[in-house]
């Protein structure tokens, strides 16, 4: 069979599964979680990477950015003006262009503002930054996302941290059906059968955090989240059977004794 990569504003990636790097209760865990994954591309929060204390560890230390993608995001930011702060310093840090866009609306709920996401958008894509943004799963301002210059589209499962999984599994498919760029689905899962269900809906990847470092037991959580996302994927390209609303024999009855 022919390998099945995502493909994110260019980039090719083995992985389907996108992982979180925060949360952990350290730098070594992280890194273990990472490998059992499989994922071959970590989000960093840029607000709260220690640059400045050289006697504490950093993630650098325990993952290699030269053989995983670093993927900066705007964690912590409630404002347009933040989060382009944000992503351009990560591009002076270290060259960054593919970004991960969150622009918040309230600390309650997390929930993206929507209307400073379009505009954050809009702004970074000229500036030639490849921008994966986070939104809620309303398919018509998804759609705004993607027309302003998004590379990948990123809606809510459910509340950031939540763990409540797919709360509207038809949004997610209505993104998922007029998409023309990558549809993965950012916070809210729990557990791995979340996952599985996000990709029989056809979306092209999964980015979990609190679901892995939240876990009792992270390492085996991750290798879950691992399996599940390639299960899920090999059944969306699969087809599933069609939906019946009454019994249909499974073996024939044509002929039988």
């Amino acid at each position: 069979m022919k390998k099945d990569l995502l493909k994110v504003a260019g980039r090719y990636l083995n992985s389907r599964l996108i992982v979180g790097t925060g949360k952990y209760k350290s730098f070594s865990e992280t890194a273990k979680a990472i490998k059992a994954s499989g994922a071959d591309m970590v989000t960093v929060a840029v607000r709260r990477v220690n640059i400045l204390d050289k006697k504490k560890p950093i993630l650098t230390d325990y993952l290699n950015p030269k053989k995983i993608t670093f993927l900066p995001n705007t964690a912590g930011c409630f404002t347009s003006d933040e989060a382009l702060r944000t992503l351009r310093l990560a591009r002076e840090m270290g060259g960054w262009k593919l970004v991960k866009l969150e622009v918040l609306g309230d600390k309650k709920t997390l929930y993206p503002n929507m209307i400073e996401t379009i505009k954050s958008t809009k702004t970074l894509a000229k500036e030639g930054f490849k921008v994966m943004v986070y939104c809620t799963d309303d398919p018509l301002l998804a759609k705004k996302c993607e027309d302003n210059g998004a590379s990948a589209i990123m809606p809510l499962a459910s509340p950031i941290g939540s763990g409540l999984g797919l709360q509207n599994k038809i949004n997610i498919s209505l993104i998922v059906k007029q998409s023309k760029v990558p549809v993965i689905v950012d916070a809210g899962i729990g557990t791995a059968s979340d996952a599985t269900i996000a990709m029989e809906l056809g979306c092209d990847g999964v980015l979990i955090n609190s679901a892995i470092a939240s876990a009792k037991k992270p390492i085996l959580m991750a290798k879950a989240f691992k399996d599940a996302v390639i299960s899920g994927r090999n059944s969306f390209l699969a087809g599933r059977m069609k939906k019946n609303y009454l019994a249909i024999p499974s073996s024939p009855i044509k002929g039988l004794i």
